[in-house]
């Protein structure tokens, strides 16, 4: 098996922030023109803008290949190499729902999205799957939203809330929605904040992001491997069986460690 199955690239890259959102290591702005065009005023007719919360999770990816199906992290590697357990969850669900993502996915596409199981700082009572996608993707090229929509149509998936479409959002409505999650966090005083999309006569030309200033990433762990301090929001005993465990490719890995760490998270 290819740990790298898209070669040098990430499943997903960063994301440039407005100026005034929460900066993180390494973070970029985007160019001004870009926060206008958002914000201020559009280019014509033909520019879109979409608003959607961002939820706050572990970025993950499910890759259709050779008509197989991949479950990747954001850096584009198989999460079946990763020591983290909440990665080797996420290729236990995708395995779980092998035959929806054959089912929506074309040979070399990508659906990336958040994967919400375990608390990183927003703790969400959810009432829909873990997986929250928000991108469908092939190499470097975004689709459309509505192709993105069409491909959850009659899935249980749901995609990040969209809060607003079509004119300019402008920069003093980000207040309203500091507080408010359409996606059950508990914590509403540290969501981490809202995506900006822009679509160009039907095809996607950029992305941008405000953080507000209250959140901090990973607020709500020490460390990954302290498996029974960490906070889950969801329970995978509700959805992983042996019948999915068995049929696992990478079994010697995934049986060892999920086994031994649910186990040990059932007892506490």
């Amino acid at each position: 098996m290819n740990n790298k199955p898209l070669g040098k690239r990430k499943a997903y890259g960063s994301i440039p922030h407005f100026v005034g959102s929460k900066l993180g290591p390494g973070d970029h702005h985007c160019p001004e023109g870009q926060a206008k065009i958002c914000m201020e005023k559009k280019r014509d007719k033909h520019d879109e803008i979409i608003v959607q919360e961002k939820v706050d999770g572990a970025c993950c990816a499910v890759l259709k290949l050779d008509d197989a199906i991949l479950p990747l992290n954001r850096a584009g590697y198989s999460v079946y190499t990763s020591d983290y357990i909440h990665h080797l969850l996420f290729g236990y669900w995708v395995e779980c729902h092998y035959e929806m993502f054959m089912d929506i996915l074309s040979n070399g596409e990508r659906m990336v999205g958040e994967w919400l199981a375990l608390v990183h700082t927003v703790e969400y009572d959810l009432q829909h799957p873990p997986f929250v996608p928000f991108d469908l993707m092939v190499g470097s090229k975004r689709y459309h939203m509505d192709e993105f929509l069409s491909r959850l149509h009659g899935t249980p998936l749901t995609h990040p809330h969209i809060i607003h479409q079509g004119d300019i959002f402008p920069k003093e409505r980000i207040e309203e929605y500091k507080n408010v999650s359409f996606h059950g966090a508990k914590n509403t005083d540290e969501l981490e904040g809202l995506i900006f999309r822009v679509y160009r006569k039907e095809e996607f030309d950029f992305i941008a992001k405000f953080v507000n200033e209250n959140f901090e990433p990973g607020k709500q762990f020490e460390s990954y491997k302290a498996l029974a301090k960490k906070k889950w929001n969801w329970n995978p005993f509700q959805e992983l069986s042996d019948k999915a465990l068995n049929g696992l490719e990478e079994e010697t890995k995934l049986k060892e460690v999920i086994q031994q760490e649910l186990s040990r998270l059932e007892k506490k």
